[in-house]
């Protein structure tokens, strides 16, 4: 038994990905996808509040940058941060 190529290509981003599944039908790649179990955890994390001041025109890029990804501010700079703290050596 060969193992057949993908036909669903290596992307390089999420939005080049996005953009892919937006113009093709899951159905089409069927017999690609695999079966997985998902566990959920339904305990609700403890969440903390941290206040950050922004000079008013970080926090304009910032709300429209998170406008153009469909996501609140919030959610886009938590992202970003959580995005920094896995690359950091700390």
């Amino acid at each position: 038994m060969t193992k057949r190529k993908s036909r669903i290509p290596k992307f390089k981003t999420i939005e080049e990905e996005a953009k892919f599944w937006d113009t093709h039908s899951l159905s089409d790649y069927w017999d690609e996808f695999k079966d997985v179990d998902i566990v959920f955890d339904l305990q609700k994390p403890k969440q903390e509040t941290l206040i950050l001041r922004l000079q008013k025109e970080v926090k304009n890029k910032l709300e429209k940058v998170a406008k153009s990804k469909g996501l609140s501010v919030s959610s886009l700079a938590r992202i970003w941060l959580m995005e920094k703290l896995q690359t950091s050596k700390a």
